[in-house]
């Protein structure tokens, strides 16, 4: 998940997939971390759970960048710490406000908690109540992974499809076109459709594939922690960019042919202007302090 939001509330394949991209640009190959793990001395106290994601985090972009993945033995190392996150561990119970039911509401406000964030990553907890709903939108250039503490959870996901033509806006015969003017239509593949109930597995996606267009839709009350490496930033390019979409039968596009018993795995996706009825709101942390040595 990554929702773009102010500097005070921005959040910094299936789930056990690791990326299928290989690019060997140099650009985009990232030096594995080499920093061995500080050993616990006697006398210490042990490093608590979000603390030690922070170090990790620190370790795996460091010499991240947009476009680039971490090495697959990175991203097992945070995605190991990420799935024994408890929701104690920040701080977080359902019983709290931001996940009560907002029946004067037609669009549940979402309330983001802002945990850490640099050019390199960010760490956010997205606070959802029941209903809640973090419409379809973009990770550009960015590794993603996000950890379900609590509740279900709908999770609809998509790739594009490569190489394939777009969709000019006066293509479709069941569409208003004063509702989808230009750019045109892309069309995208299903990755992910389908529910999940906490504890979990991680979610990860990835610059080019594992979903990296997604929605997500509170079925209960929900909190999710995001990590991202590395966060949104419009001076670099990597703008959250919101899509409408379509049924691949809404277009008839010269040269994309689907079976028809594949057709529900295809849909166009349209660029369309931050949704007027999304509220996120920040909020304090109020979890363990992240101490940045």
């Amino acid at each position: 998940m990554g929702i773009e939001t102010t500097r005070a509330d921005r959040k910094g394949k299936e789930f056990r997939e690791l990326p299928t991209d290989t690019n060997t640009s140099p650009n985009s190959r990232p030096k594995r971390s080499r920093r061995r793990p500080k050993k616990i001395l006697p006398g210490q106290k042990k490093m608590l759970p979000v603390q030690k994601l922070f170090e990790i985090c620190k370790e795996v972009f460091a010499n991240g960048g947009t476009g680039i993945v971490p090495c697959s033995e990175d991203i097992e190392r945070l995605r190991a710490v990420l799935d024994e996150l408890k929701p104690k561990d920040v701080g977080l119970t359902p019983e709290m406000l931001y996940f009560g039911t907002q029946s004067a509401r037609r669009t549940p406000k979402i309330t983001y908690l802002h945990l850490y964030e640099s050019d390199k990553f960010s760490m956010g907890i997205f606070c959802l109540p029941p209903s809640g709903v973090l419409p379809l939108h973009n990770h550009p250039g960015m590794t993603v992974f996000s950890k379900l503490l609590f509740g279900t959870m709908h999770i609809k996901s998509y790739d594009w499809v490569a190489d394939a033509p777009d969709a000019p806006s006066n293509t479709s015969a069941d569409v208003d076109l004063s509702e989808i003017t230009a750019p045109a239509a892309r069309l995208a593949k299903v990755k992910v459709d389908s529910d999940i109930t906490a504890p979990c597995d991680t979610s990860i996606l990835y610059p080019a594939d594992g979903g990296n267009m997604h929605c997500f839709t509170a079925v209960t009350a929900c909190a999710v922690l995001d990590v991202l490496g590395p966060p949104y930033s419009d001076p670099d390019g990597r703008h959250c960019t919101y899509y409408l979409e379509f049924p691949f039968t809404n277009f008839a596009v010269d040269g994309v042919s689907v079976p028809e018993e594949e057709r529900e795995g295809y849909a166009w996706l349209q660029e369309r202007e931050k949704p007027e009825d999304l509220t996120v709101d920040g909020a304090p942390y109020k979890g363990p302090k992240i101490v940045d040595q």
